[in-house]
């Protein structure tokens, strides 16, 4: 999982690698929410904080349908 305040071009090579991509800063137009919709990987951008929220390893259900994330652990 990619997480992010933001992205931008130099990163579109992980979005072949990311189960799914969540970013601070966004909006439906953003360089992640359109380079995550190419490569049919599930994304949610514009979370307030969402970095500080999340720690490396911790296990977290993305859905980009609903725009939510929910830490599993």
């Amino acid at each position: 999982m990619l997480v992010a305040v933001s992205t931008s071009a130099s990163w579109t090579p992980l979005f072949q690698i990311a189960g799914a991509v969540v970013t601070q800063i966004g909006s439906p137009a953003s360089h992640a929410a359109i380079v995550a919709r190419e490569y049919g990987v599930p994304a949610v951008v514009a979370l307030d904080r969402i970095t500080a929220r999340l720690v490396d390893g911790q296990r977290v259900r993305v859905d980009g349908t609903r725009g939510t994330v929910t830490i599993v652990d």
